[in-house]
C-alpha cells in the first residue's frame, strides 16, 4: 500500500466507545469529542470565528477476535454473497480505506447462488483464477484489487481484463479490501509488526472517522419568533435534509442557537444570517473535523518489550513471512549485532509511511533504492521482503477468523497458486 500522514491540531480529546454486535450487522454509539483551537479573526463587522471542532462518529470496532458470530438458523449451511459481505465488512469496515484505493465487491455475478467456496489470494493472476475455476469457487478475496484503473471496455488484449471476463462467465464475485486490511486494528500491519514479538504499538497515519456534518454556526436571537423565521429560512435553503439545530433557553442577551450544516451548504447559511441584524452581529463559525479512530490506520511503530540485534530480527522476520531470503540494508553506525529497540513497518510499499519516522529498523516490502539511502544515513536499518511477501501471511490468520463466522458449509481457502512474481534466482 501506499499512503501519507495526516495530522490533526488536538487540544482536548473525549472518546466513549460502546459497541453493539449482531451477526449481520454492527452499531457503535457516537463517541464525543471536542477539539477547538481559537483563530485570529478577520477584521469584520460581524466579528467571525474559526474554531476546529470533532464531531460524533460511529467508529469501526475492533472485530478481529476468535468469536464466531453466526447464530442464524442455517450457520450449518450457505450463505448469499450479501451476507458473507456483511461479515467481511464487520472484520474490516471498508470506510478504513484509503480514499485512493478500490476496494469493495468489484465483480458481481448477474445470477445469485449460494457461497459454498471461499478462495483467499494477495493477488488474482491468471493461475490463481484456473486453481477458483477447478475449485468452483463462488468468491475470491483478492487483498489486492484486480480491477483498480477506470475501464472503458472489456477485452481479451488486457490481462485484468480477461479476468474479469473469466469471474463474470463463471459467477465468480470478486473482492478487495486492501488498504481496510492494512487499517484496521489487528489487521496486516499488526500481524507485520508482530513478527518481532511483542511491544508497545502505535500507529503511524492515523485513520479518521467519518462525519456527515462538516461546519457549526452559533448565533442569537432576540425572540422565539425571530428564531423561526430564522430556522425556516435555513431549512429552505439546505432542502431540510442535513440541518440539525439546537437553542438553549434565552437569557438576557437572547436566544442562543447552534446548528450544523453540510460544506455545500454553509455559504447560502451565512448569507441569510447576515440577512438578520441579531444573528449577523454575533454569529461564529466552527470548522468540525474528524476524529482520530484509536488503534485504526496506516503502518505500526513498536517499541520492543526485548530488544533485539540485526541478526536476530532478520531470523525472525525469515520466520514469520515464511521466507529463506531478505534484503537488509545496515543503518549507518550499526552491525549486525547492534541491538534493536523500536521498529516500524507498513505493509506493502511503505516509504511514504515510514519516511521521517525514527527508528532503529523498517520492515516492509519494497522501497526504492534513493529512499534506502535516506534511511540508513540516518541510521535506520532496512529490511525488505519484495512487495507481496509482507502481506501474504497474514491470509492464513485471516482464513481462520474468517471461518468460524461462517456456516459449516462454507469453505474458505488460502490460494496455494499465488506468489510474489518476483524471486531470489
Amino acid at each position: 500500500m501506499l499512503t501519507g500522514c495526516r495530522n490533526i491540531p488536538v487540544t482536548s480529546i473525549s472518546l466513549i466507545n460502546r459497541r453493539l454486535w449482531t451477526r449481520k450487522s454492527f452499531k457503535s454509539l457516537p463517541a464525543l469529542c471536542s477539539v477547538r483551537s481559537s483563530l485570529p479573526s478577520p477584521t469584520h463587522s460581524h466579528f467571525i470565528t474559526t474554531r476546529q471542532t470533532l464531531v460524533p462518529l460511529h467508529p469501526p470496532v475492533n472485530v478481529f477476535s476468535t468469536r464466531g458470530l453466526c447464530h442464524s438458523a442455517h450457520c450449518t449451511g450457505l450463505m448469499e454473497l450479501n451476507e458473507v459481505l456483511q461479515v467481511l465488512e464487520q472484520l474490516a469496515p471498508l470506510s478504513l480505506a484509503e480514499s485512493w484505493d478500490n476496494v469493495g465487491l468489484l465483480v458481481e455475478p448477474s445470477k445469485s447462488r449460494p457461497v459454498r467456496t471461499i478462495l483467499l489470494t494477495n493477488d488474482l493472476t491468471a493461475a490463481v483464477m484456473e486453481e477458483a475455476e477447478a475449485a468452483s469457487c463462488d468468491l475470491i478475496i483478492s487483498y489486492h484489487p484486480p480491477l483498480f484503473r477506470p475501464i472503458k471496455r472489456l477485452v481479451q488484449k488486457d490481462w485484468k481484463q480477461r479476468l474479469a471476463i473469466r469471474a463474470v462467465e463463471a459467477g465468480i464475485a470478486v473482492f478487495s479490501p486492501h488498504t481496510s486490511w492494512d487499517s484496521v486494528k489487528g489487521g496486516v500491519n499488526d500481524w507485520l509488526v508482530g513478527g518481532l514479538g511483542s511491544g508497545q504499538v502505535s500507529v503511524l497515519s492515523q485513520a479518521l472517522g467519518g462525519a456527515s456534518h462538516c461546519h457549526k454556526l452559533e448565533f442569537m436571537v432576540r425572540s422565539t419568533e425571530e428564531l423561526n423565521t430564522v430556522m425556516e429560512e435555513l431549512k429552505a435553503c439546505d432542502g431540510g435534509t442535513t440541518l440539525q439545530h439546537s437553542a438553549s433557553r434565552p437569557d438576557n442577551s437572547g436566544i442562543h442557537v447552534s446548528i450544523t450544516c453540510s460544506d455545500s451548504a454553509l455559504t447560502s447559511s451565512v448569507q441569510i444570517l447576515l440577512r438578520h441584524n441579531t444573528p449577523s452581529q454575533s454569529f461564529s463559525i466552527l470548522k468540525l473535523e474528524k476524529p482520530p479512530l484509536p488503534g485504526h490506520g496506516q503502518g505500526r511503530l513498536s517499541v520492543l518489550d526485548e530488544p533485539v540485534t540485526v541478526a536476530t530480527a532478520i531470523q525472525k522476520m525469515k520466520s514469520h513471512l515464511g521466507m529463506s531470503h531478505l534484503r537488509l540494508a545496515l543503518g549507518s553506525g550499526q552491525t549486525m549485532e547492534s541491538s534493536l529497540y523500536t521498529v516500524a513497518v507498513c505493509a506493502g510499499s511503505g516509504a511514504s509511511v515510514l519516511n521521517g519516522v525514527k527508528a532503529d529498523l523498517y520492515i516492509t516490502g519494497e522501497m526504492s533504492h534513493h529512499e534506502v539511502l535516506d534511511a540508513v544515513a540516518k541510521g535506520t536499518s532496512v529490511i525488505l521482503s519484495d512487495h507481496s511477501n509482507s502481506e501474504r501471511g497474514f491470509l492464513t490468520v485471516f482464513r481462520e477468523r474468517l471461518a468460524v463466522r461462517l456456516p459449516d458449509g462454507v469453505t474458505v481457502m488460502v490460494s496455494k497458486a499465488d506468489r510474489d512474481p518476483l524471486e531470489v534466482v
